[in-house]
C-alpha cells in the first residue's frame, strides 16, 4: 500500500483530467457550428471561451484556499457539478450571454478544479523523486481523453447537432467523475504514508541526500503575502501567463483555421485529438526528463514546441497538406504538452509548504488570464486583419518570453531534481 496508493491517486487524476480538460477543449469543435448557426463574430464567440478563463482566474485563489482547508475531494466534486451543469445548459443558447454563462462561468469555473490547476495542487505531494514522471503519467489522461472524446464529439455534432453532443457529454462526465473522486486524498501523510511510497527510514539507515539547494528559502514559511514580495513569484506569473496564452490561442482557433485552408472538418477534428494523444508519450518522457535535467529545461523545450507549431500553421497557409498538419500535431503535442508535467512541480519546488495551494492558485490567476487573452486576441486580430498571420507570429514571440521567465524564476536554485542531487 505504501508503494501503490500514490498511483491510485495518479489513476483517478488520469481519468478526471481527461474529462475535465477535453470537455473544455471541445469548444474548438463547437465553435464552427455555433458561428454558422448564429452568425456572431469570431471575437464575440471565442470570447465565451476566453471569459471562462477570466472566471477561472477569479476562482483560482479561492480554489487554492479551499484545497488547503478541505482537500481534493471537495474541490473535484465541486468542479464536476459546475462543469456538468454548464454542459447541460449550453444547448439552451440563443444569445451570446447564454454561451458566456454556460461555457464561460460554469464550464470555466469547473475546469479550474478538474484541469491542470486543480490536480497540480495535491498530486505533487505524493511524489518527490519521481514527481515529474508521476505528473506526466497522470496528465497523459488528457491525450487518451482527446483521442476518444473529441472525435466522438465531432461525430455527434455532424450527425445529431452540437446541442445533443454537448448535453450527452455533460451526462457522461457527471456519471463517471462524481464517484471516482471520492478516492482522492490531499497528501500521503494523511494516511500514515510517505511520498513516493517510502517507508519510514530505519534508525541505522543512512538518510537520503537532501535536494535542498537554498536552505534559507526552503525553511521559510511561505504565505501568499511573502511570496508576492519576491521577484520569483512574478517571473512565474509572467511565464505561466505566456504559456497558456500560446496554448489556447492555438487550441481554440486551429480547427477553424485548418478547415478554412482546405483541410476537411474530420481531419481537423482528428488533428485536435491527436495533439493530446501525442502529448501522452511527450508528457511522460519530458516529465521523466525533468526529474533528470531540471524543470526549466523542459519548460523551454515545451515552449519551443509551441513556437514550431505556430510556424507550421503559417506554412500550412501557403502549402496546405495533411502531412504538414500532423507535423504540427507532433511538435504541439509531444513537445508543447510537456508543460503539464512541470507546471505544478515548478511552483511546488519554489513555494512548498502549508500555503502552497493558495500560492499556486494565485499564480494560476496569471496563467488563466493568459488562457483568456490568447483566444480572444487571436480572434480580434483575425477580425481586424482578415487572417491569422500577425497572431501566429505574436504567439511565437510570446513562447520565447515564457521560457525566459521560468528560467529567471529558477526552481533549480531552491530544490534540485533527483538527477541533480549531489550524492
Amino acid at each position: 500500500m505504501r508503494i501503490y496508493y500514490g498511483w491510485v491517486i495518479v489513476a483517478v487524476t488520469f481519468v478526471t483530467i481527461g474529462f475535465g480538460v477535453n470537455a473544455r477543449t471541445a469548444f474548438s469543435l463547437l465553435f464552427p457550428p455555433i458561428l454558422n448557426e448564429f452568425g456572431w463574430s469570431r471575437g464575440v464567440t471565442a470570447g465565451a471561451f476566453s471569459f471562462g478563463f477570466v472566471v477561472s482566474a477569479v476562482l483560482s485563489p479561492l480554489m487554492g484556499k479551499l484545497m488547503d482547508k478541505a482537500g481534493p475531494r471537495v474541490v473535484m466534486e465541486l468542479g464536476t457539478a459546475l462543469m456538468g451543469a454548464g454542459l447541460l445548459l449550453a444547448p439552451l443558447t440563443s444569445q451570446p450571454w447564454h454561451l458566456y454563462l454556460s461555457i464561460g462561468v460554469l464550464v470555466g469555473g469547473g475546469s479550474v478544479c478538474l484541469g491542470y490547476s486543480g490536480q497540480s495542487l495535491f498530486l505533487p505531494n505524493w511524489f518527490v523523486r519521481r514527481r515529474g514522471m508521476a505528473l506526466g503519467v497522470a496528465f497523459a489522461g488528457v491525450g487518451i481523453g482527446s483521442v476518444t472524446l473529441l472525435p466522438w464529439m465531432q461525430h455527434m455534432i455532424a450527425h445529431v447537432g452540437w446541442r445533443t453532443a454537448c448535453w450527452t457529454l455533460g451526462i457522461v462526465l457527471l456519471v463517471v467523475l462524481a464517484p471516482i473522486n471520492l478516492l482522492l486524498r490531499k497528501r500521503p501523510e494523511d494516511m500514515g504514508l510517505r511520498p513516493d511510497g517510502d517507508d519510514a527510514p530505519h534508525p541505522s539507515a543512512t538518510p537520503p541526500p537532501s535536494n535542498i539547494v537554498d536552505a534559507a528559502w526552503a525553511a521559510t514559511d511561505w504565505t501568499l503575502a511573502r511570496a508576492l514580495r519576491k521577484a520569483r513569484f512574478w517571473w512565474l506569473a509572467l511565464g505561466y501567463f505566456c504559456a497558456l496564452y500560446v496554448w489556447y490561442a492555438v487550441q481554440v482557433h486551429q480547427t477553424k483555421y485548418l478547415t478554412e485552408i482546405g483541410i476537411s472538418a474530420t481531419a481537423a477534428a482528428w488533428a485536435l485529438g491527436f495533439v493530446s494523444l501525442a502529448g501522452v508519450p511527450g508528457g511522460i518522457v519530458l516529465g521523466h526528463l525533468s526529474d533528470r535535467i531540471g524543470r526549466e529545461w523542459v519548460w523551454a523545450i515545451a515552449n519551443l514546441g509551441f513556437a514550431f507549431c505556430f510556424l507550421a500553421l503559417l506554412a500550412l497557409g501557403r502549402y496546405p497538406s495533411v502531412a504538414l498538419v500532423y507535423a504540427m500535431v507532433i511538435v504541439q503535442g509531444v513537445l508543447g504538452y510537456g508543460l503539464t508535467s512541470v507546471m505544478g512541480a515548478i511552483v511546488a519546488e519554489i513555494f512548498q509548504g502549508a500555503h502552497f495551494g493558495t500560492i499556486f492558485g494565485t499564480v494560476m490567476v496569471a496563467a488563466l488570464a493568459g488562457g483568456a487573452a490568447g483566444p480572444w486576441l487571436t480572434g480580434v486580430l483575425h477580425d481586424l486583419l482578415g487572417d491569422y498571420i500577425l497572431a501566429f507570429w505574436l504567439g511565437m514571440a510570446i513562447s520565447g518570453v515564457s521560457a525566459f521567465a521560468v528560467w529567471q524564476a529558477a526552481p533549480r536554485k531552491v530544490r534540485a531534481v533527483s538527477g541533480r542531487i549531489r550524492r
